[in-house]
């Protein structure tokens, strides 16, 4: 799975910059809007230390740490939802990936132009959302017109899904995102279809400045208190330390948090965090050719976590061997671990969980 997330935000509140310091690709950082006219694409490798772990044990010719694809989309601004700025390609860009970080200033500086005129998080945010909300609207009252018709008709079917989308259009209008509303399973199904903006989880990225990365300021309490209600997360990054992170080797990197009292970089909470809230854990591969993580959603069975590497595999499953991460580390060979009775086998049903270390067996 090539977890996608898209950074967002108003014109200069950081978000390139942050892009810059998390990401393999560089995009332009400028003090003007639209400074990033096409999506930038970069691929971030997902820090995990148990991979050092196996690589350790089992001496690989190569060691493949999963990614996350992270989409630095073109700054939004007002009437998006009507085509204005970049508002059409912003919509379309955003629609494709998995989650959203928004990145929203939390900073003073009188030497980067605010398009407020002011340093207000709720603004920014409020101004993103209503374009989303807006555009999303569209889409459910379309919906609804075609669905309207077929419950006329008597279709019980068309009747419980008009129902379901009338609370989202109801919602929408009053300014409520998607993800925020307390639906049924069956209810959102009825909007599946429309792959809606809002109803997509969001991470709030506040960006701060150097002084404000540990215990936030005024502007990160009122984003807090802005967002309670909503299922997303909030963390606290300066762009400024990312950027400076990013140009310095491992061991310089640990010293340089240090300096500043940092247990982690930005990078590190940003990845937790989208983990996190997309409900994602990690299994692993390893043999003599390589060691390799593997992301998967919480709760998949074998055959689907085997998916993952082909599609073969979960066609023609018969079963896993199972070695949980702490046993390969006690035992330190898998031979080792098979004599102390450490290897499962496991058929179909098993449920796999974060840190496995699994080999598949199954046909052609």
């Amino acid at each position: 799975m090539a977890l996608q997330c898209g950074i967002v935000g108003l014109p200069n509140v950081g978000k390139s910059t942050l892009f810059n310091a998390l990401s393999s690709a560089k995009a332009e950082a400028a003090n003007f809007p639209f400074c990033t006219i096409e999506p930038n694409v970069g691929v971030i490798s997902v820090p995990d230390e148990r991979l050092e772990i196996l690589e350790a044990l089992v001496n690989p010719k190569r060691v493949l740490p999963t990614v996350i694809e992270i989409v630095d989309i073109a700054g939004l601004v007002k009437g998006a939802s009507k085509g204005e700025g970049l508002g059409n390609k912003f919509l379309a860009n955003i629609r494709e990936v998995d989650a959203i970080i928004h990145v929203i200033r939390c900073f003073d500086d009188p030497n980067i132009v605010h398009v407020a005129g002011g340093v207000d998080p709720m603004f920014d945010k409020e101004v993103i959302d209503t374009e989303l909300q807006l555009k999303d609207l569209e889409s459910v009252d379309k919906k609804i017109q075609k669905v309207e018709k077929m419950a006329k008709t008597g279709d019980a079917k068309a009747k419980k899904e008009l129902a379901a989308l009338k609370i989202y259009q109801e919602n929408l209008h009053k300014g409520v995102n998607a993800r925020a509303l307390d639906l049924t399973a069956d209810e959102r199904k009825a909007a599946a279809d429309l792959q809606l903006l809002t109803e997509k989880p969001v991470i709030y990225v506040a960006n701060v400045d150097e002084d404000s990365v540990h215990d936030g300021n005024k502007y990160v309490a009122a984003l807090k208190e802005g967002v309670k209600d909503e299922n997303a997360e909030v963390i606290l990054i300066s762009a400024s330390i990312e950027s400076q992170i990013a140009e310095l080797d491992d061991e310089e990197k640990a010293l340089f948090l240090e300096e500043y009292g940092l247990k982690e970089s930005g990078l590190n909470k940003l990845i937790k965090a989208s983990y996190h809230i997309l409900n994602l854990i990690t299994y692993f591969t390893a043999g003599v050719q390589e060691v390799r993580a593997w992301t998967i959603i919480k709760g998949w069975k074998a055959p689907q976590a085997a998916g993952v590497i082909h599609t073969d595999f979960e066609r023609g499953f018969i079963k896993a061997e199972v070695i949980k991460i702490d046993d390969y580390q006690k035992y330190k060979t898998e031979l080792a671990c098979r004599e102390a009775g450490k290897i499962s086998i496991e058929g179909k049903e098993y449920i796999v969980h974060d840190g496995d270390v699994m080999h598949f067996r199954f046909n052609v």
